[in-house]
């Protein structure tokens, strides 16, 4: 005798979004053949995924649902994504779990770093939730798996992807002071878009908080990220690029929003190739180090090779 294990989708996106649950559906488009990707299936991507698992440790790749995941993973390439998997914030686009999270655990940033040991990695991207409920923001945590990754892998450059902090007086600092790498924070939309995109957010403090850390440490690079396919206008996305350069911004990257479930904010337009070349070239033209743009792109993706690209390109400017 079989048994039938029936899932309610409805159920799981409402406990995993209880604040989208009574917003009215939005259909999920097809995606073009251009950002189509093949499910996962390298050896090596279930090996990651076990280690993972084994250190109890969460990533963003998993819990954005990120597209890229399959490639990453299969050259042992994973986001950590600290603090829990729990955020205090409801952004439209995002897939990450809202509500109230769980307290820190200690222990995490010692994980981290034992798996970025055994990953072998040349360089790492750690990011987390918004935990708008700690009085730092968590910037100490931050701080904290920055100098674990330092003692168990000297040689692993470290790149952080962090929240805004928003009326956390003196978060950043603690951060800048850990010496990351890269210091990246994404303005994510258009300031137009920010009520239903980013709603907890505010534009002008993620711009404060990038042109900060350069105040702070000017050796530190900085980068930020926009979706685009949210109904953004091409003059509104030239007017971000030109405030992130006022802040100094070395690298940008751009990609293509994808909606994750039918209570998400829902995709305007599929951005075509050739328009994400002419970002790029625009965005280059404007005087940043280094951009990444196409329909796959995301904060943390081929962040190793960039990384070193970065490295190679304030050299020879």
């Amino acid at each position: 005798m079989s048994t039938r294990i029936v899932i309610d989708h409805a159920a799981a996106r409402a406990a995993r979004h209880p604040e989208k649950a009574h917003r009215p559906d939005n259909p999920v488009a097809r995606k073009p053949v251009w950002i189509r990707v093949k499910a996962p299936s390298h050896p090596v991507y279930h090996e990651t995924h076990a280690l993972m698992r084994e250190q109890r440790l969460n990533t963003v790749c998993e819990e954005a649902g990120c597209p890229n995941i399959g490639e990453c993973w299969s050259q042992r390439h994973a986001t950590m994504m600290i603090m829990g998997d729990t955020c205090t914030r409801a952004c439209g686009f995002c897939n990450v779990r809202t509500g109230r999270p769980d307290p820190l655990d200690g222990g995490e940033p010692a994980r981290v770093a034992d798996a970025v040991a055994r990953l072998g990695l040349a360089h790492v991207v750690v990011t987390s939730v918004d935990r708008d409920d700690l009085d730092d923001g968590g910037a100490a945590h931050f701080a904290a798996t920055i100098r674990a990754i330092r003692a168990a892998a000297p040689a692993t450059t470290v790149e952080v992807l962090t929240p805004d902090f928003l009326r956390k007086t003196g978060a950043l600092e603690v951060v800048v002071e850990a010496r990351p790498d890269v210091f990246n924070h994404n303005l994510e939309t258009v300031p137009r878009l920010y009520p239903a995109v980013r709603p907890g957010a505010r534009y002008y403090q993620s711009l404060r908080l990038l042109d900060s850390v350069k105040r702070l440490d000017p050796t530190i690079f900085t980068k930020s990220g926009l979706m685009v396919g949210l109904g953004e206008q091409r003059p509104e996305i030239l007017q971000v690029m030109d405030d992130l350069r006022v802040a100094d911004v070395d690298f940008l990257t751009i990609g293509q929003y994808l909606q994750p479930s039918v209570k998400h904010v829902a995709v305007a337009e599929f951005v075509t190739p050739e328009s994400f070349a002419e970002y790029s070239a625009l965005a280059r033209a404007r005087g940043f180090l280094l951009v990444s743009a196409s329909p796959l792109t995301r904060s943390s993706y081929h962040a190793d090779a960039d990384f070193a690209a970065l490295k190679a390109a304030r050299l020879g400017s």
